[in-house]
């Protein structure tokens, strides 16, 4: 399984300045090799090597490796589909290769190629990440966010061989609560969704005031709302995750892949389900659980809310609102998302997952 591994480099004034000099000049490149590209409707990599790959050395003064990496990018690009052309910003992250970024994890150094010649730069990082650049193989990204030099490096670990879970623990996704397990536990979005409401008002209002001071507070406030709900995800999925593990339980969750194109929302719902995080607690939910050796299957949502446990019936006026859960034919009550939860995990048994028994190199 691939893990990134994050470090922030620790530059001199020079250095940071070398660094986003040749930052600038390899994006300037990629915007040249994209055009030509473009033009000549020459996408493969190798094409587009034996038609680029001199005149960008000559015109814009990059290492033979640098050169490689932009091309490489720019036929990357052009992979997810050709009906727009592709442009870089002047600061995009760029890659490097063993190449041309040597790393010295035990002396928390790297070996890194700028415009102005190879640099010897310090980094810090946690210990997680410490581990994990034992583990690091193929290409790291130089990433420049506020100022600051990040490199992100691709790291492959094992995977434990999954164990075959004794029963299924069932998690219903949802806005109100975060999520809801067959267990009853419920994990509660109060605390997002009024931090969210907050900091949507906020640049409501400062988008409408428009001053120097206004742009000033709003990019100071950029990204605060994701990472505060990037780490109650982390927290979330980590506590599921140990639970399942804990219990020898597999876990089962929702399929919504798709779910925004196919339910449609009133005007002052839409803020709220577009920045519903789910498919990021479900991305945390899947590389948490292979680490941790618990089966992950996915359960098709349908009526999962509007079906009765006790007697079957399926009907959508079962869910007289957000909350509650009535059965129309027998009476059986409760909470929808605990509902929905178990109705995941009979979803879950019926459909069972394959167990391999081959160990995971």
């Amino acid at each position: 399984m691939k893990l990134i591994a994050q470090v922030k480099l620790n530059t001199t004034p020079e250095q940071l300045a070398a660094l986003k000099k040749t930052i600038k000049q390899a994006n300037v490149a990629g915007n040249y090799i994209s055009n030509v590209a473009w033009e000549s409707k020459t996408f493969s990599q190798y094409r587009l090597h034996k038609l680029v790959y001199h005149t960008v050395r000559d015109k814009f003064e990059l290492t033979a490796q640098v050169v490689i990496r932009c091309i490489a990018k720019v036929a990357d690009a052009y992979k997810l589909d050709r009906k727009r052309q592709r442009a870089f910003k002047p600061l995009g992250a760029i890659t490097y290769d063993d190449r041309i970024l040597r790393w010295y994890a035990d002396k928390s150094e790297v070996s890194i190629w700028t415009v102005e010649g190879r640099m010897r730069i310090s980094f810090v990082c946690g210990d997680k990440q410490r581990e994990l650049l034992k583990t690091r193989q193929g290409e790291s990204d130089l990433i420049l966010f506020r100022d600051q030099l990040f490199l992100s490096a691709t790291c492959e670990i094992n995977e434990p061989i999954p164990t075959k879970g004794k029963d299924v623990l069932g998690l219903d996704f949802g806005i109100v609560n975060i999520a809801v397990d067959s267990d009853a536990r419920i994990y509660s979005g109060k605390t997002v969704n009024n931090v969210r409401y907050r900091h949507r008002r906020l640049r409501a209002k400062l988008q409408s005031k428009g001053t120097k001071a206004a742009k000033r507070l709003l990019k100071k406030l950029s990204g605060k709302e994701a990472r505060f709900a990037r780490q109650v995800n982390h927290t979330i999925s980590k506590q599921i995750v140990r639970l399942a593990k804990d219990t020898e339980r597999y876990l089962a969750i929702e399929d919504l892949t798709g779910i925004r194109v196919r339910i449609t929302a009133r005007r002052e719902q839409r803020a709220i389900l577009h920045g519903w995080s789910f498919y990021q607690l479900r991305s945390f939910l899947e590389y948490k659980s292979k680490l941790a050796g618990v089966n992950l299957v996915l359960v098709d949502p349908r009526n999962t809310s509007r079906t009765c446990p006790a007697c079957g019936c399926v009907d959508k006026h079962n869910r007289p609102n957000q909350s509650v859960f009535k059965c129309i034919q027998c009476g059986f009550s409760g909470l929808a998302d605990y509902i929905a939860a178990t109705n995941i995990r009979r979803g879950a048994t019926v459909n069972s997952p394959y167990f391999s028994t081959r160990s995971v190199s």
